[in-house]
């Protein structure tokens, strides 16, 4: 069975195709999505195709560009009650509408976050048997760089490089973080640490907690950055940077530059977020859809696949990850957000089953929670 998108004709037989070969071949050479490039295709392998265009027609396109994900500022945070109040309002609102916000004057100077993505960049493009030495699938390393970190699960490959690193509660030691972007990768996710702490004690006030109650949860202990390489595509149409899906912790705090690309899944359409300087995209992750019991929501977001780049993205993930000493560690509804009429919608995950789970599903667009933690009723 063959069809054709736009002049590009497409099989869709997989007995015809063995994509298994091809993803093994591509993932052996350690190259990347940018190695394909340098390489001057124009034409992209099959195991990026989808089999639909990506980009949807728009009908509805004015309705699209007057939906526009929340932009709180914080500015006043700490200059009034009254403020604060306000700045805890917006924030309750768009983590219960939307699932995301952005930022602006927030404790992250401009010049470190011009930085950062640098870092990223110089990472991505230096020499490729240089970058090699870190390309790797084992997920219990500290800092590794690959394509897509389920490529051999996903039916459909992602036109996408990504550094990643943990960097709380147990970091690599500086020298296993590459020089290149060593130190800015450092700076940076100190300055994301306190920021993250900013919004938890928000977040819980939001939630009618004391301030201080999802820090005590340890929802702050773990971090994990991802630097995302979106190298231009020669076929944007038929894939895509980043898959639907939603994020897997806490909360994410993502600095994406002026390419933009990231949209977001609300009221049935695909809105676009735009690029806005010194800003910061902040989502709510499943964790915390878990553990608020619902009130916060975990939103599907993808990344379109652009003809210019580089895109580059640097994502801090607060969540939990493989870590020696604390698997049994539990994760449920929030007690004091219970009662008869909001019981406890999901079940209580040990640290581990979240964590194998995670690395075992892939991006299916679907979230982690309904498909594995929701309680039947």
């Amino acid at each position: 069975m063959a069809g054709s998108n736009n002049g590009r004709t497409q099989l869709v037989d997989i007995s015809e195709y063995d994509r298994r070969s091809e993803v093994q071949a591509f993932d052996d050479s350690k190259v990347g999505v940018k190695g394909l490039l340098d390489a001057g295709i124009t034409k992209l392998p099959r195991m990026f195709l989808h089999n639909q265009p990506v980009i949807e027609k728009k009908s509805d396109s004015d309705a699209i560009t007057k939906l526009s994900i929340p932009v709180i500022d914080f500015e006043g945070l700490d200059k009034s009650a009254a403020q604060r109040a306000d700045i805890v309002r917006e924030i309750r609102d768009a983590s219960e509408n939307w699932g995301f916000f952005q930022i602006v004057h927030h404790e992250i100077p401009s010049s470190v976050m011009e930085k950062v993505l640098e870092g990223v960049r110089h990472f991505h493009e230096q020499d490729p048997e240089v970058k090699k030495q870190f390309y790797s699938r084992d997920v219990t390393r500290k800092f590794t760089y690959n394509t897509n970190y389920d490529l051999h699960k996903a039916s459909t490959a992602n036109w996408r490089d990504t550094l990643y690193c943990v960097m709380a509660p147990n970091p690599p030691n500086p020298e296993e973080i590459p020089e290149v972007c060593r130190d800015v990768l450092i700076k940076y996710t100190e300055y994301v640490m306190k920021l993250g702490l900013t919004l938890y004690e928000l977040l819980s006030e939001a939630l009618g907690l004391n301030s201080n109650h999802l820090e005590d949860i340890e929802c702050a202990e773990g971090l994990f950055l991802a630097g995302h390489y979106y190298p231009a595509c020669p076929e944007p149409e038929f894939t895509l940077g980043l898959s639907g899906h939603t994020d897997s912790g806490f909360l994410t705090i993502l600095l994406q530059d002026q390419i933009g690309g990231l949209q977001v899944f609300h009221e049935n359409k695909w809105v676009d977020v735009p690029f806005l300087p010194g800003a910061l995209i902040v989502n709510i992750g499943d964790l915390m859809q878990l553990i608020t019991n619902d009130k916060f929501n975990s939103v599907l977001h993808r990344v379109l696949a652009k003809i210019v780049g580089p895109r580059i993205s640097v994502a801090c993930l607060f969540r939990m990850q493989f870590q020696e000493g604390s698997e049994s560690r539990l994760y449920g509804p929030i007690k004091e957000l219970l009662s008869e009429e909001n019981p406890p919608m999901y079940r209580e995950p040990s640290r581990n089953e979240y964590v194998a789970y995670l690395y075992n599903k892939g991006l299916d667009g679907m979230s982690l929670l309904s498909q594995y933690f929701k309680l039947q009723k």
